[in-house]
């Protein structure tokens, strides 16, 4: 699941990143309105966490200009300004929470994870394909009913296609779950993380298979079903 934190404090920024790598998430960056605007519109985010105060203007105009072509990706504000004021005027301007700075790193989580589970995002059950079971709270995986070890990448891709499993999820949106803007990427990257997570069901003995669906993308679904 893939966040973008907007924010250009270089000690913060590696802080949030630890902590969201510990909670299961991938992180992109951005330090500047102008960035994060472009980013929120090629991206596809399951949340944002935006500070407000930036080097080239308010974080405002980043939830505004979503907003205003109809984004509504859960948006976290961060600000050092803690008046009633400043976060009515957050939130009226699309934010969907406020957290005023110093914070402790354990309530941007909670208050993160809080917003992502009303929005569907995070679901509080185990989500089952077949033999293979997908906890988005714990990312633990049971097939055929024994713990499972998988990559980083290739979890990622099972949550991706397990909460979507006998649909078919474009190439793009899956690419833009797995892969950051700043990964260097080759032309059969999402290809090779198919065939691996392919390789893995199939010798942990997965009544679920991953089906290519040429011109469209991926989709999870039960063998012979």
């Amino acid at each position: 699941m893939r966040l973008l934190v907007v924010e250009d404090n270089g000690e913060l920024v590696p802080m949030l990143g630890r902590l969201l790598d510990t909670a299961g998430f991938a992180m992109d960056h951005a330090g500047a309105v102008e960035d994060a605007q472009l980013m929120v519109r090629v991206g596809a985010y399951a949340a944002v966490v935006l500070d407000l105060g930036l080097p080239d203007g308010s974080g405002l105009a980043v939830v505004r200009e979503m907003r205003g072509r109809g984004d509504t990706t859960p948006v976290i504000a961060l600000t050092a300004r803690g008046a009633i004021a400043d976060r009515v005027a957050g939130l009226a301007a699309g934010a969907d929470d406020y957290l005023v700075k110093p914070f402790a790193p354990e309530e941007l989580l909670a208050r993160l994870q809080a917003l992502l589970r009303r929005s569907g995002t995070i679901v509080d059950r185990v989500i089952q394909c077949g033999n293979v079971e997908f906890d988005p709270t714990t990312r633990g995986v049971v097939i055929a009913g024994l713990p499972t070890v998988l990559s980083a990448r290739e979890l990622e891709l099972l949550d991706v296609l397990i909460r979507r499993h006998g649909r078919v999820v474009p190439k793009a949106t899956v690419e833009a779950q797995l892969f950051g803007i700043d990964d260097d990427l080759s032309s059969n990257a999402l290809e090779v993380c198919v065939h691996r997570l392919r390789r893995r069901l199939a010798s942990a003995g997965a009544s679920a298979e991953i089906v290519t669906v040429r011109g469209l993308g991926y989709m999870l679904g039960v063998r012979g079903a």
